[in-house]
């Protein structure tokens, strides 16, 4: 008779071994399964960390222009006070 036959009862070694053939698909399947997962949560976190990273340089030179404009008005008012106290000066002399 078959080990494996529909009709009849299965032996207790076949059993045993398609129980731990369940079993060890079973759990490769679920190892197959936490590494892509853990490979996308990699994937996404290095995705995240260039956008930062991106994000970081962006506000740099957002900071550096800003910085640039700020020095050049600043130099713009001092001369325009500058001015102020000449057009200021002229006008005691003449008044």
């Amino acid at each position: 008779m078959n080990a494996l036959s529909f009709g009849g009862a299965m032996s207790w070694p076949v059993a045993i071994s398609l129980v731990t053939v369940l079993a060890a698909a079973t759990i490769l399947t679920a190892i197959v399964i936490a590494a892509v997962v853990e490979s996308r949560k990699l994937r996404l976190a290095a995705s995240q960390a260039d956008d930062l990273r991106q994000l970081v340089h962006r506000f740099e030179q957002l900071a550096e222009n800003t910085l640039d404009v700020q020095q050049r008005m600043a130099a713009d008012l001092a001369e325009l006070r500058s001015r102020a106290a000449s057009i200021e000066q002229i006008l005691r002399t003449v008044g």
